[in-house]
């Protein structure tokens, strides 16, 4: 073997060390082993509720929720409302005038009062009355269900029912490739599943991060606050602790996360099984190694940052403020989701896919939605790439440093500093 092969092999026996270590240590935790048990556990528990008081439980819920699930009564002083279509019989029920209508709320009868205006069909104006009052009427009287029953009934008189039927629905989108080449691989299920199974590796980023980040800043805050990390520091260099500390931690956090997933998937009867191993299958291949890219180096960079944070505060509280911020702007493409979905391409999500922090999230995201433009996908793995030895650098130095201060929190400017003279 040769010098440098030797070398590398001293270095890189340490970080596997100390991973092994971290791993074994953390998993034989009580805390592991109890926040491990309580997914499965709440899963078992819905799912016992749900079959023992299952058609209660439904009902209940959907009492909550569906804003359609009671009765409404209308009061037609514009006249194209009597009688009732017959398919809205029961639903809704006429009244002569609003005092019968308030009545009727105030017993229980309906849970809604529709006052249409004799001049409805200029002004458009509906007095809506309910028990609850407020945004809650509001809300009733436009749903999904109130306005059908408007349109419906507006639309009596057109004899043609497929007229009728497009007058209410007007559009049934399909879509449609350019070219046939780019067509998604198993249509319209190809196509969705291209969007979820990257929008879930994004998902599945920020649970692994979540839960290794924690066992990564109390694994620190523990060593440091007990001084054992001089005697750690005396035989290993510091980015082979953080490096270990990394792979370590990471292992447990993903080993917590498959255990929920398989969990899940065992208890849906297999139903999850199929609809992950088809999803798999119908994502484009492009687009499925695209996303585990983006999971693997997204996480190499947050991990060595969360390292860096455990090592900033005196306390796991301290570090966690400081980690949170990272976690924060992580899951930031997340939380533009809807303007994201909207235009994946527009120069927000762009840039966001630019920056290292929220480039793997971002893209993630982008890859599932739409044609990105190969410049963006260039720009964030060389980013990505590049970010990673410097994260290392940068974090190994801060890490230091931190972990030799005790009952002080280091600032952000002492890690600058502290970089500057690196």
């Amino acid at each position: 073997m040769s010098n440098a092969d030797h070398s590398a092999s001293r270095r890189v026996h340490p970080i596997l060390s100390i991973a092994r270590h971290e791993f074994l240590t953390n998993v034989r935790r009580k805390g592991f082993v109890i926040m491990t048990a309580i997914v499965p556990l709440i899963m078992v528990v819905i799912l016992l509720v749900a079959s023992v008081f299952g058609g209660q439980a439904g009902a209940f819920f959907e009492a909550q929720f569906n804003r359609d699930g009671g009765a409404t009564g209308v009061v037609d002083q514009y006249g194209a409302f009597t009688p009732l279509l017959p398919e809205y019989e029961g639903r809704y029920i006429l009244y002569p005038d609003d005092n019968v209508g308030r009545e009727a709320v105030r017993a229980g009868k309906v849970t809604l009062l529709m006052v249409i205006s004799e001049d409805y069909l200029a002004s458009g104006e509906v007095t809506l009355m309910s028990a609850e009052g407020g945004a809650s009427a509001v809300m009733s009287g436009d749903s999904d269900g109130g306005r059908a029953f408007l349109v419906d009934h507006l639309l009596r008189e057109v004899v043609d029912e497929d007229l009728r039927r497009r007058l209410v629905e007007p559009i049934v989108p399909v879509f449609v490739p350019l070219d046939a080449e780019a067509a998604p691989r198993g249509g319209v299920a190809g196509a969705v599943a291209s969007v979820l199974v990257p929008y879930f590796l994004g998902l599945l980023l920020i649970m692994t991060l979540l839960t290794s980040s924690g066992y990564l800043l109390r694994s620190v805050a523990e060593e440091k606050t007990s001084r054992i990390i001089e005697i750690i520091l005396s035989s290993v260099t510091t980015q082979q602790l953080l490096a270990g500390k990394v792979l370590g931690l990471g292992a447990v956090g993903l080993l917590q996360v498959f255990i929920w997933l398989a969990s899940a998937m065992a208890l849906s009867g297999g139903f999850a099984t199929e609809l992950g191993v088809a999803g798999l299958l119908l994502t484009e291949p492009a687009t499925l190694a695209l996303a585990v890219t983006y999971y693997l180096l997204g996480y190499m960079v947050f991990a060595v940052l969360m390292g860096a944070a455990g090592a900033m505060g005196t306390s796991a509280q301290e570090s966690q403020q400081v980690a949170g911020l990272f976690s924060f702007m992580a899951a930031l493409p997340l939380m533009m989701g809807g303007f994201m979905i909207s235009n994946p391409n527009m120069i927000v999500a762009r840039i966001l896919s630019w920056f290292p922090i929220t480039a793997p999230i971002a893209m993630l995201m982008r890859i599932g939605m739409t044609r990105v433009p190969p410049i963006d996908i260039v720009i964030s793995i060389v980013v990505l790439l590049a970010t990673i030895p410097l994260v290392l650098w940068a974090g190994a130095k801060v890490f230091r440093m931190g972990l030799l201060m005790y009952g002080k929190r280091l600032t952000f400017g002492e890690a600058v500093q502290a970089l500057k003279r690196a």
